[in-house]
């Protein structure tokens, strides 16, 4: 017989389910945790995996490419030439570019539409023979030449040059613009013209007017750039130069100081002098295959007359000369009410007395003058320009000339 005390309470038997129930739950809380900090853990291994994979792969690409550049920089030089002739299917002529021509074979792999006349190759250095087809590529001083798509410039902005705007007119705008016209009359307009005047009295704005009047890019060179030490370099970037005038047309080029190239040839026994020459050579043949009707056309720019080469001013060539001297009385008050219509100035400040006080000064001159008048009233905090302060600029305008001339300066106001 069972007593009393050896039997089981129901009590007894919810606190040992509810002791068990706790220990499950506590047991499944940290597995749930611990499975939770496994998983953020394989989640950064594999962050972390995908992350020295990818740094791996750079290293490897790193590694590759100054592989690559070691490579290069062990091979031996290659020559760079331009293809003259093509002979055969092994043989060509080729000029280096130190101007030796060669006689070569090429590399039968070499696609045969890309070998052609013109063409710019690299030499192997040892053998010349032809290892490869080059991409026309311009010389960086030609592709430095200044170049604007439309200048902003205009006829208006030109003071006291009237017939000079005209003669380019019709030198220069009417072939662009209406070619017809002389196709009509069976004639040829001017192949070339040529801008003469002093420093500073508008060659290069004239000839970006014009630019601007028929939509043309214009394209501005100096011309002692072209002038290069090496057999054949300058001669080179003449040809790019007016290739690269045909690629951007309408163009206008603007080659400054042309006397650089263009001076009269003489006997001369140096290297340099010969080099020139060439150089004057190469723009004297493209001048001569130069279609006047066409949508380029050149101006040439020069304060020395005197030294140009009489090949350059041959009919076909640059055969109109435009003379630019130093702006009269009115076209000085012209310049002067140009550069003054937005200046605020003194009921004291006569622009005729600055006319007659200014004989002599070039258009740059004249402009300059207006500027330093407005940086001194701008010094001196005031409202408007004064007569002072166009008698301090013109003192600091010819004291510059005196220095260049050895001319005093003069008084602005009588």
């Amino acid at each position: 017989m069972v007593s009393d005390t050896d039997a089981i309470s129901p009590n007894d038997d919810d606190q040992s389910s509810h002791k068990v129930g706790t220990i499950a739950e506590r047991t499944i809380k940290n597995l749930e945790d611990k499975f939770e900090e496994l998983r953020l853990q394989t989640q950064q291994l594999l962050s972390d995996r995908i992350d020295l994979e990818n740094r791996v792969a750079k290293q490897k690409s790193k590694i590759s490419r100054l592989s690559e550049e070691v490579r290069l920089m062990r091979m031996p030089p290659h020559v760079i030439g331009n293809i003259q002739d093509i002979l055969d299917k092994e043989r060509a002529v080729v000029r280096s570019s130190n101007g030796t021509v060669f006689l070569v074979t090429y590399n039968q792999g070499i696609d045969a539409e890309l070998l052609k006349p013109g063409a710019r190759v690299a030499l192997n250095q040892d053998t010349l023979s032809i290892i490869d087809v080059l991409n026309d590529a311009w010389d960086p001083l030609v592709m430095g030449a200044e170049m604007i798509e439309k200048p902003d410039t205009s006829f208006s902005d030109l003071g006291g040059l009237e017939e000079q705007i005209s003669l380019i007119k019709e030198s220069i705008e009417l072939p662009l613009t209406n070619p017809q016209a002389f196709t009509k009359f069976g004639i040829d307009p001017p192949g070339g013209v040529i801008l003469v005047g002093p420093p500073g009295c508008g060659k290069t704005m004239l000839a970006k007017a014009v630019a601007n009047s028929t939509d043309c890019t214009f394209i501005r060179l100096v011309a002692s750039e072209l002038a290069q030490k090496y057999i054949g370099e300058g001669g080179r970037m003449v040809r790019e130069l007016f290739d690269l005038a045909r690629e951007r047309s309408p163009s206008i080029v603007f080659i400054d100081e042309i006397d650089a190239i263009g001076a009269k040839r003489l006997d001369s026994a140096t290297s340099g002098d010969r080099e020139v020459q060439r150089t004057l050579m190469q723009l004297l043949a493209e001048l001569d295959g130069f279609d006047s009707l066409a949508d380029v056309k050149l101006i040439a720019a020069t304060n020395r007359p005197d030294i140009l080469d009489e090949a350059l001013l041959r009919p076909g060539r640059f055969d109109r000369v435009i003379e630019i001297p130093l702006p009269k009385e009115e076209a000085r008050l012209a310049i002067l009410d140009i550069h003054m219509k937005d200046m605020p100035i003194t009921k004291g400040v006569s622009i005729n007395n600055i006319v007659s006080s200014t004989e002599g000064l070039s258009g740059a001159e004249l402009k300059a003058l207006v500027v330093e008048a407005g940086m001194c009233a701008i010094r001196k905090n005031r409202n408007k320009a004064t007569k002072a302060d166009f008698t301090a600029a013109l003192e600091t305008i010819l004291k510059k000339r005196s220095e260049k001339k050895g001319e005093a300066p003069n008084s602005l106001w009588s």
